[in-house]
């Protein structure tokens, strides 16, 4: 989410725990230590916040010391899905009970004695690890990849495991902390929060380890494109946008391309040319909707925009044709900046 509060006084990009009794929030999804918690103990929320006009999708915590929090969402549905949430909790505090949600960071408890980084270590063993295959599904190859059900076999078979419920578990957590990565629709959308568990014990939902090399190539007679190196993934989304210059602030049409791997949003001269004119890379950033931005001419009266805050903070500026085809793009982005390389 973004955030803006008492600690910053400009919008920021921060990874967002839910937990039973406050809010921490995280420079980065993989850092250890929080940058800050909020406490949700008396605490009030708002929705919709309309302090921010021109940003879309926000809401208010006000802590107990009537400090205010803003959160900015990526679309209407998650920004609901947030403040239901967090008025569970609200609620389970003030009536001494326990609020937990599946798909919180923190709600998947393993015995203490489970070590994921060495289990993983493990499970990468050239001979008696996990073993990665090039498979096939829906016209896709998924290279060094390896199956759902392989993952929960290996378990069992290392003893790591009593049974194939335990098994979900642990592979879940590792999912979570990214020692397992999904690849292809069936695993990215359980992986999402759309199943009840968010790892599958599927034989046709694949999986990848993060740093093992893989890449999913097109295999279809129909496809006369020779995928390059840096062109290697499958194209998710791809039409035309208005595009904000960095230099000029102009505006101008480009015809993007959204890759799943590696997590890059190439655009390109909509005139023709198969050159990018340039590429945003998208692992670790945030997108959201605007209705406006500050010092810069509006293109048009419409001006459905969205905005991309890139890992190393910086900002590009879209529009979109229309109001569903913004949803459209922002919610392809954000799953390939959650889930591609």
């Amino acid at each position: 989410l973004l955030m803006q509060g008492s600690m910053f006084n400009t919008w920021k990009p921060m990874w967002v725990v839910l937990l039973e009794d406050g809010i921490e929030f995280y420079k980065r999804k993989a850092d250890n230590s929080p940058k800050g918690m909020v406490p949700l103990k008396g605490s009030s929320i708002n929705s919709p916040c309309q302090d921010f006009g021109k940003r879309m999708f926000v809401f208010k915590l006000t802590a107990a010391k009537q400090q205010d929090h803003f959160f900015q969402a990526a679309y209407l549905e998650e920004r609901d899905a947030w403040v239901r949430d967090i008025k569970k909790a609200i609620h389970c505090i003030d009536g001494g009970q326990r609020f937990a949600r599946k798909s919180t960071r923190k709600s998947i408890r393993l015995p203490e004695t489970i070590n994921l980084s060495a289990l993983y270590l493990s499970m990468k063993d050239p001979e008696k690890g996990i073993k990665e295959l090039k498979l096939e599904k829906d016209k896709k190859v998924f290279n060094h990849c390896f199956t759902g059900t392989s993952v929960i076999d290996w378990l069992v078979s290392s003893n790591s495991i009593r049974n194939r419920k335990e098994g979900l578990m642990l592979a879940s957590s590792l999912l979570s902390e990214g020692y397992l990565q999904p690849a292809g629709d069936t695993s990215k959308a359980a992986a999402e929060g759309l199943s009840d568990i968010p790892f599958l014990d599927l034989s046709d939902a694949y999986y990848y380890f993060p740093d093992s090399g893989f890449f999913c190539e097109g295999n279809s007679s129909d496809d006369d494109v020779v995928l390059k190196e840096e062109f290697r993934g499958i194209v998710v989304k791809q039409g035309c946008l208005l595009k904000q210059g960095h230099r000029r602030k102009n505006w101008k049409v480009r015809k993007f391309v959204l890759r799943d791997d590696p997590a890059y949003l190439h655009y390109y001269d909509p005139a023709g040319g198969e050159e990018p004119l340039g590429a945003i890379h998208l692992r670790g950033s945030v997108v959201t909707a605007v209705e406006d931005m500050p010092d810069s001419k509006k293109y048009d009266a419409d001006n459905i925009l969205f905005e991309i805050i890139t890992a190393n903070d910086t900002h590009y500026y879209l529009q979109a044709a229309s109001s569903a085809e913004r949803t459209e793009w922002i919610r392809a982005i954000q799953a390939v900046a959650r889930t591609g390389k």
